[in-house]
């Protein structure tokens, strides 16, 4: 029988990691089909989907302030884009801009508040957790006959990234320490979030813009109408995957973060 303490600590586990999930699932499914969209096919848009989805939940999952950073700042520099340039939506612009202002606001923080270089290298264990994941779901898939949905992919990748990143954590950040620049790291890993902000913000402000096309229009809203599955299939993922390592004995308890 469970006791209180370790049946909190499941709960939690499973808030979390469902929570984390989603985040992840949501935005691999819609940069996924972004991807697609800009002409990407095969493995291409997986891999690098399943990679920018990882490094942004890993930097949201363990360094929180300097991705809260990243991401307000983001937010306010696509909204004034947005404002500036009216219907004339680019995704490189908006991105690069929001981007800009995420490493600059990264900057204040580090000189504001603390140099340290674990966020960067937690955003790596990230990317490398998603390399790792985007590779093999897209080999599973292009050997399963059939046609693999939004839920299923995103609740797979989720699976994958999970696993693979709180197996390797550990290692990578030990590995990192010492050689990744404390005065870059938040700037870098703010900068990364931010960009990623512009990027769903064109994708949600897109389909409304008089200055794109109408073939456009329509692959981003199909772009829209698959988020909210891949929102569901990740937090599933994330769960499952959360309460399966929470059994084995990684507790959340004793994640570190910064």
């Amino acid at each position: 029988m469970l006791s209180t303490k370790r049946f909190t600590a499941v709960v939690t586990t499973l808030l979390v990691w469902g929570l984390a999930g989603a985040l992840f699932g949501g935005l691999f499914i819609g940069l996924y089909q972004i991807l697609e969209v800009l002409g990407l096919s095969g493995w291409q848009p997986i891999v690098l989907g399943a990679v920018a989805a990882a490094m942004t939940t890993a930097a949201f999952y363990s360094a929180m302030p300097v991705a809260m950073v990243g991401a307000a700042a983001g937010v306010v520099a696509s909204i004034g884009y947005l404002i500036l340039a009216g219907h004339r939506l680019e995704l490189a612009v908006i991105a690069g801009v929001a981007g800009a202002a995420g490493f600059i606001a990264g900057a204040f923080f580090a000189w504001m508040v603390r140099r340290n270089a674990r966020p960067l290298a937690e955003t790596l264990t990230g990317m490398l957790a998603g390399l790792g994941a985007g590779v093999i779901l897209s080999v599973l898939i292009s050997i399963y006959p059939q046609p693999v949905g939004p839920l299923v992919m995103a609740a797979g990748v989720v699976a994958l990234v999970g696993a693979l990143f709180q197996l390797n954590e550990h290692w990578i950040v030990q590995t990192c320490h010492g050689w990744l620049p404390d005065g870059l790291a938040a700037p870098l890993v703010s900068g990364l979030i931010a960009a990623i902000v512009g990027v769903s913000i064109w994708i949600m402000g897109g389909s409304a813009a008089a200055g794109l096309d109408m073939e456009t229009k329509g692959a981003v809203d199909r772009v829209l109408s698959e988020v909210p599955t891949g929102f569901i299939g990740g937090m599933l993922g994330g769960a499952v995957t959360g309460l399966v390592l929470e059994l084995l004995g990684f507790h959340l308890e004793e994640h570190e973060t910064v």
